[in-house]
């Protein structure tokens, strides 16, 4: 009898008990239970007690606050940012509401979503709220610098490192803004300074690459650039660049193996760098003579962009090409097969004797005298200065220049230039009077032909 009427007691307490604990859940009594939910992970009951209190209460924001923070647990940032817009806009704040704690959570939800300028309204607001805080400021320098607004990006980095010396990502970001405005000494201090106090911000490496690179020291940039392409982010670029560097020294073998692998990387073949890969590789192909290989790159590029710098013109003049076996031969024979096609030139066709012939680096030079029905070794014959060029860029006046002066080596009485690219205005104009006769590529083809 006696333990029956206990069990029913127990019985009894036990739901007593469970009533309360489920009220206590959801019930709308007191906010301050919700931060503790929170930071036992059980965000559902936040949510649940939140969503009590507001049902009550509207207005009341600092359920609203952790209604936002619950969802942002939950990874619903959309729903989150609700409660954070509503909370911006209506809320005291205080005690209940840390302001400077409520602006840096909205700031970064609001990047997240890609909503810049409300973010940069919050971390201005977080300046003035903590003014010696130099996060505050690299933030919203951050932004201006991301909208190409430098010089207002400047000068919020300039008083993130006067809070924070040794800030490297500030250091780093003031580097790559003097670099942007050409100022190339104090951008590579900055960059300089930012490698020091963190040597894993491989992208400054690229930005330093840029400046060795522009001032000619080749072999520092191919080393920065080398490390540059462990960041995951500039790896193409980096590479590209490091390629680029090889294609000023005319090591087009070693540059084209980089943009290969530069190319290799996109494997959708969608980045804008690709593009530049693949031009940059077309021209170290067309450099070295494999204008096969050239024409599959401008090929590739035109079906992406046809109107990318002068990929259409290219693919015009090596059409042509196709035609004229014997233009052919010339731009890509052997060093060998180059010079003896040349003598072959001038024999057969201008009725020239070969006297001397050397590969060059732009093609071939010769020296030459007239033939005639006369035994030529008979007379004394003047003699004739010959350069064959088959470079892809036209001539420039300093060409002729230079030529002008062999001639007064070899006492030559005329020169011959045959150019497989043509000459510019300013060559033209400057061999005019002179004893210097320019064949250009229509002439030369026709030649040849």
């Amino acid at each position: 009898m006696i333990l029956g009427v206990i069990i029913v007691i127990l019985a009894i307490v036990i739901a007593i008990l469970t009533i309360l604990l489920a009220r206590a859940l959801i019930a709308p009594k007191k906010v301050e239970v919700i931060p503790k939910f929170l930071k036992q992970g059980k965000t559902q009951n936040a949510i649940k007690v939140a969503k009590a209190i507001i049902a009550k209460n509207p207005k009341n924001y600092t359920a609203h606050y952790y209604l936002g923070k619950s969802y942002l647990q939950e990874n619903k940032p959309e729903l989150a940012s609700l409660e954070y817009k509503l909370v911006s806009e209506n809320a005291l704040f205080g005690k209940d509401i840390n302001e400077v704690d409520f602006r840096s959570e909205y700031s970064k939800l609001l990047l997240k979503q890609n909503q810049t300028n409300e973010a940069l309204k919050n971390l201005l607001l977080l300046t003035k709220l903590e003014p010696g805080n130099a996060e505050h400021f690299y933030n919203v320098g951050k932004i201006y610098g991301d909208s190409g607004r430098n010089d207002t990006a400047l000068g919020f980095m300039q008083r993130t490192v006067k809070l924070d010396p040794k800030n490297a990502k500030a250091h780093a970001e003031i580097g790559m803004m003097y670099y942007r405005a050409k100022q190339f000494p104090d951008a590579k201090k900055e960059i300089d300074t930012a490698l020091k106090l963190r040597p894993d911000f491989y992208t400054s490496y690229y930005y330093l690459g840029k400046i060795q690179k522009d001032s000619k020291d080749l072999a520092s940039a191919i080393k920065s650039f080398e490390k540059a392409q462990r960041d995951p982010e500039i790896k193409q670029k980096a590479i590209i660049e490091h390629g680029s560097c090889y294609m000023l020294a005319n090591r087009f073998d070693n540059a084209a193996v980089d943009f290969q692998r530069a190319i290799e990387l996109d494997k959708e073949d969608i980045a804008n760098e690709t593009i530049y890969a693949r031009y940059f590789l077309a021209t170290c192909y067309e450099k070295s003579r494999k204008i096969e290989k050239a024409i599959e790159q401008w090929e590739a590029i035109y079906k992406r962009n046809k109107g990318f710098r002068d990929v259409a013109a290219k693919l015009a003049e090596y059409r042509d090409l196709q035609g004229n076996d014997s233009f052919k031969d010339f731009l890509t024979c052997s060093n060998e097969e180059f010079v003896q096609l040349c003598k072959l030139t001038l024999e057969k066709k201008l009725k020239m004797q070969c006297l001397t012939a050397e590969i060059k680096k732009f093609g071939c030079q010769i020296t030459a005298v007239e033939k005639s029905t006369e035994s030529w070794m008979a007379v004394r014959k003047q003699v004739l200065y010959i350069r064959f060029y088959r470079e892809t860029d036209p001539l420039e006046d300093i060409v002729i220049r230079d030529v002008l002066e062999q001639m007064k080596l070899v006492n030559s009485v005329k020169a011959y230039i045959f150019s497989s690219s043509g000459f510019t205005n300013a060559a033209k104009h400057f061999a005019e009077n002179r004893p210097v006769e320019l064949i250009d590529k229509p002439k030369l083809e026709k030649i040849l032909s």
